[in-house]
């Protein structure tokens, strides 16, 4: 029950059935990095990384965040499957805000503009073998998810990114879902 005595009605459940991550699948969300030759020249899927240690990440999620201000890397050692939830970048600058025109704009935390991504555009990427994401700038995503009890991922991301550059929607809170990874 909540606050007013009136029970909490289920969320709907979505499920979603992801789709193989490729540099061709993933390029509105950010790269797909692979295995490069030792020696190749430095380039825009180079990056330094920290190893992270997660535990109990099922296959379904109802909040999703992003970063406004910076990219992330997100790989597993290993190369074992897991999963990725993303929706392209909703950041709106000072022209779109004026011409608003009936969207759903919300004022983030540091100040800046951005519409919540909706339901029916969230993606579920499946991520095997030798890989890693580079996420764009505002790229919306939840996870990494993976069937394993634990999992240790590469990740690239400034220090303090989830203190002073992370913005979260709960799809549960606001439209009464929670999405679950069909594989």
């Amino acid at each position: 029950m909540d606050v007013s005595g009136v029970p909490e009605a289920p969320p709907l459940m979505v499920k979603l059935k992801p789709i193989e991550a490729t540099p061709e699948t993933f390029k509105e969300f950010g790269q797909v990095i692979g295995a490069s030759p030792d020696g190749e020249e430095f380039g825009p899927q180079d990056a330094q990384f920290y190893i992270m240690h997660l535990k109990d990440r099922p296959l379904k999620f109802s909040v999703i965040t992003h970063h406004a201000s910076v990219t992330q890397c997100l790989g597993s050692i290993g190369g074992r499957i897991w999963y990725l939830g993303v929706a392209k970048p909703s950041i709106l600058d000072s022209d779109e805000i004026k011409g608003d025109a009936g969207m759903n704009v919300v004022k983030s935390s540091c100040g800046y503009f951005y519409v919540p991504p909706a339901v029916e555009d969230v993606r579920i990427f499946r991520i095997t073998g030798p890989k890693f994401l580079k996420l764009n700038r505002g790229t919306w995503h939840a996870g990494p998810f993976y069937k394993a009890d634990t999992m240790d991922f590469y990740n690239l991301e400034l220090s303090n990114t989830n203190v002073v550059d992370n913005t979260k929607h709960d799809f549960r809170t606001e439209n009464g879902v929670l999405i679950l990874i069909d594989d």
